[in-house]
This record gives C-alpha cells, sequence and structure tokens, in this order.
C-alpha cells in the first residue's frame, strides 16, 4: 500500500511539473496594440491592417511579400520582459513574434520592414515539431543556430553547443490537448536575463538559457508576415510589462 501511495505522489507531482502553470502578469502590465489603428506599430501597408480589433497581416497571390516582412512596435525596446498576446493564422504559411531583435535597414534586404534575432514561431499546427512556440534564429543574428530550442525542452546552450536538461515539459499528446488549432491561442513569452521560457495556453512549453557570447539582451519587438504561399495571421490583447 505504502508502495502505491509512493507512485500516485511520484505521478502527480510529475503531472504538475509538466504542467507548470504561468505566473501572474506583472503590475506594470501596458497594452501596446489599442485594438483600433496601427499607432505605434509600422509595417508594409499593402499587407498589415486592423480587422475586428487584431493585428491583421495578410499576403495574396496578387499582393505578395517581398522576402519575410514585419510589423515593428515602435514604442520601445524590450530587455528583461514579459510579453502576452493572443495569436492565430492559417495553415498554408507560418508566422512569427520577434523580440530582442533588430530591424535591419541596410541595402542588401528586400524590404524595408526585415528583422533578425530571437523569433517565438507561430504555426496553425499540433504535430511534433512542427508547432508554434519554438526559438527560432531569423535571420542566423545569433550564431546562425537556425531552431535553437525546441517546445517541450529545458535546455541550455553551452560553449560547445546545446544542452538538454528534460524534454518533457510537453509532449506529443499533450500539446494536440493545448494547441487550439484555427481559433485563438494565448502566447506569454518572459526573459530575464539569458533565460527566455515560452507558454502556451497557460502553460510552459519551453524554457531556455542561453550562452553569453550569443544572447540577445535587449531588442526590439515585431510580428512577422512570412514569404510564400499566400497567408495570414492575426494578433490581439498585446501587452508587455517587466519580467519578475
Amino acid at each position: 500500500m505504502l508502495r502505491f501511495l509512493t507512485l500516485v505522489a511520484f505521478a502527480a507531482a510529475t503531472t504538475t511539473c509538466l504542467a507548470e502553470d504561468v505566473p501572474a502578469e506583472p503590475a506594470d502590465m501596458k497594452v501596446i496594440f489599442n485594438g483600433s489603428d496601427l499607432s505605434d506599430w509600422d509595417g508594409d501597408p499593402r499587407l498589415w491592417s486592423v480587422r475586428d480589433g487584431a493585428i491583421h497581416g495578410e499576403t495574396t497571390a496578387e499582393v505578395r511579400a517581398n522576402g519575410n516582412t514585419f510589423i515593428i512596435w515602435k514604442g520601445g525596446v524590450l530587455k528583461d520582459f514579459d510579453l502576452r498576446l493572443s495569436f492565430r493564422c492559417t495553415a498554408t504559411n507560418n508566422s512569427g513574434i520577434q523580440y530582442r531583435s533588430k530591424h535591419i535597414s541596410d541595402d542588401k534586404v528586400r524590404n524595408k520592414w526585415v528583422v533578425r534575432g530571437y523569433q517565438h514561431e507561430i504555426r496553425n499546427e499540433d504535430t511534433f515539431p512542427n508547432v508554434p512556440g519554438f526559438i527560432y534564429d531569423e535571420g542566423g543574428t545569433t550564431g546562425k543556430r537556425g531552431r535553437i530550442c525546441m517546445v517541450g525542452e529545458k535546455a541550455v546552450w553551452e560553449a560547445d553547443g546545446k544542452k538538454i536538461i528534460r524534454d518533457d515539459l510537453t509532449d506529443q499528446a499533450g500539446f494536440k490537448k493545448l494547441m487550439k488549432v484555427d481559433d485563438w491561442n494565448d502566447v506569454v513569452i518572459i526573459a530575464k536575463g539569458n533565460r527566455i521560457q515560452h507558454y502556451l495556453n497557460g502553460k510552459l512549453i519551453l524554457d531556455f538559457t542561453d550562452h553569453p557570447d550569443n544572447a540577445l539582451t535587449e531588442g526590439i519587438l515585431a510580428l512577422q508576415l512570412h514569404a510564400g504561399k499566400p497567408m495570414w495571421t492575426e494578433f490581439k490583447n498585446i501587452r508587455v510589462g517587466t519580467a519578475k
């Protein structure tokens, strides 16, 4: 009987750990999209608009993105931050949330709204590995590392590469229950120093600590429209505060 109770307690503790809840919002949380116009945001006016209280980005066969393009928040830079928003998008392409990133404006870029750095991947999919939430090195700015940290991982980037401490923050079955395909999903990104955490619909899905030689500690916030197949993506309830 004692062994049974011990196993039950262990299972309960493991379940709790695998479903770590998002912390309460910081007291200084500020709304940075007013829901009615694109004040403090700058992107290609052919592609970005406001619809039904959300930032709406869309490409079509006739109106294409010339390379990956972004709408950039002009209200400040992100250092240690707690960012919260909701997204939805189509499944024909992917999108992203850039943070602590860089606006690239040299004469080699394909449009005026190129952003590179850490990206929280946005997708309308629930099958690993191509799901929303992993960290992507957009433009190779943080060492050309591609998919830096995947959903489910707690990892540290060391001098010789990534060390995965655990990979069970969520699994395929758990993520399918968590992700709302074709619907609104809530994202929380908390960055403090070199540590970054991603939450989806209230649950921790990624925990990453970057190496000081690679880490971006401050930069801009932007939302992506991906080049290629026609797509749309939407974001609402965008607010940011200081990470606790």
